[in-house]
């Protein structure tokens, strides 16, 4: 992708497009686990015709009650590292692995503002992790430019599909 600008989904269309035949020549399902995102990875994916064979579910794990009810991030991650945190974004990774039927998974939580940040956690603070059976979970810290929520989402959404991409193709090259 080049660095214009993230309008909207649609500019994320051949990113998508490349994630799902990754998964289709693999044989693979992905599941989501959302939270600064609201679903749009998975709006995202099942966006494109045919998603269905490569599209497991996504949970949408907003509240941090749904990230513990829906895939299980237990309680005292949150108390003690902040929902926003590697260790939530690899429990969430997991924990959507455990409960979907998917091969590989992705989370997000973050701060999209325009409030919520601190100066530890300023808005655009992002945490993603890629999650494969038999693998060891990825994690990436990531700090977007406050430019809005909108954008912040967007470029999470990106970060996101690219991390997935990039574990599929390594996984397939080993």
């Amino acid at each position: 992708m080049n660095e214009r600008h993230l309008e909207s989904l649609d500019d994320l269309a051949p990113l998508v497009q490349d994630v799902l035949e990754e998964l289709k020549a693999q044989g693979k399902m992905i599941a989501t686990a959302e939270s600064c995102t609201g679903g749009l990875i998975c709006a995202a994916l099942t966006e494109i015709a045919g998603s269905s064979a490569a599209v497991d579910r996504g949970f949408v794990t907003y509240s941090n009650e749904a990230k513990t009810e829906l895939v299980g991030v237990p309680e005292n991650l949150i108390t003690s590292w902040g929902a926003v945190s590697k260790e939530v974004a690899v429990a969430m990774a997991e924990g959507a692995l455990e409960r979907s039927n998917a091969d590989i998974t992705v989370s997000v939580t973050g701060i999209a503002g325009p409030g919520g940040g601190s100066e530890f956690k300023p808005v655009g603070t992002v945490h993603i992790a890629v999650a494969s059976a038999g693998e060891p979970t990825q994690h990436f810290h990531c700090w977007f430019a406050d430019n809005g929520r909108r954008s912040i989402r967007l470029e999470t959404v990106k970060t996101a599909l690219a991390s997935v991409l990039n574990a599929l193709r390594t996984a397939k090259s080993h």
